[in-house]
């Protein structure tokens, strides 16, 4: 929502002045846990490949590098996935605690890390589908592009426009 007289985008932490703290932090967590959805939905797919690629002829006379690098992508991977779904997980053993900004700060970071880590599956998986079928460096062109791509737009594109608290994009 735009501010008529700043022009500023109001950010989910901004008090609008028209809900209690108890809706804004209900808000906050009903989106966050709209995006989760979309992150979760993306983890276990990636997850469900991984896991399967082990048992096809083609893995059994792959190098010990593909093999390596494969297991480092199935942890990746499920690790995102518990971060992903640990916001869930805490919201339910902590319900009606009265305890929804630690919940709330918690699954923010949860959210994070599960992101940082579910780039580095997808990167790991598009190295690893590179090296299974082009091999040699066009592979780790491509794994580095997937690489880029995936930090790039997911953290360093949205850290450089926080705005910081004058309301002014950096």
């Amino acid at each position: 929502m735009t501010e008529p007289t700043t022009g500023v985008v109001s950010d989910s932490e901004q008090p609008t002045g028209k809900e209690s703290e108890a809706d804004r932090l209900e808000r906050n967590f009903s989106e966050l846990l709209q995006e989760l959805r979309v992150a979760q939905a993306g983890v276990q797919i990636l997850f469900a490949f991984l896991l399967t690629v082990v048992f096809t002829p083609v893995f059994e006379r792959t190098s010990e590098f593909v093999r390596d690098l494969h297991l480092v992508t199935v942890l990746l991977a499920a690790g995102a996935a518990a971060m992903l779904t640990a916001p869930a997980a805490w919201h339910r053993v902590l319900f009606r605690q009265g305890r929804r900004v630690e919940i709330l700060r918690a699954a923010n970071r949860f959210a994070l890390v599960g992101l940082f880590l579910l780039a580095g599956a997808m990167s790991g998986t598009v190295l690893l589908v590179g090296s299974m079928s082009v091999a040699g460096w066009r592979a780790w062109v491509i794994g580095g592009a997937a690489t880029a791509v995936f930090y790039g737009l997911w953290f360093v594109l949205p850290a450089r426009h926080r705005q910081d608290r004058s309301g002014e994009v950096r």
